[in-house]
């Protein structure tokens, strides 16, 4: 997988999120204790957007029903049962970078 440049770490705010896209696939950064975390930006429950929740003690919590997952592995804490993907983050020079594998097809 290559790393891609997806933002400034300066654009995601402590404690926040931010939506981006890289390669056709929606992510939600999350700045959380100095760390970037980025996870799929659909929750799998109902199809939202989970840049647009909160984030709150480690959780990402989804906007639309309260889906929770946990902002490291994706896995979901209540009261969905299906996780949510993450990808590697590095951040570099103030850039914030993720892999995403390449669209398949």
């Amino acid at each position: 997988m290559t790393y891609r440049l997806v933002c400034h770490l300066s654009d995601i705010p402590e404690g926040g999120l931010l939506g981006v896209e890289t390669s056709g696939t929606p992510l939600a950064l999350v700045r959380d204790g100095g760390e970037v975390f980025a996870l799929h930006d659909v929750c799998p429950h109902a199809g939202a957007t989970l840049s647009e929740g909160e984030v709150d003690g480690g959780t990402l919590e989804c906007w639309l029903h309260g889906s929770c997952f946990d902002i490291r592995t994706g896995k979901p804490v209540a009261p969905n049962t299906l996780p949510v993907t993450t990808y590697p983050v590095k951040v570099e020079d103030g850039g914030v970078f993720v892999a995403v594998p390449p669209p398949s097809g």
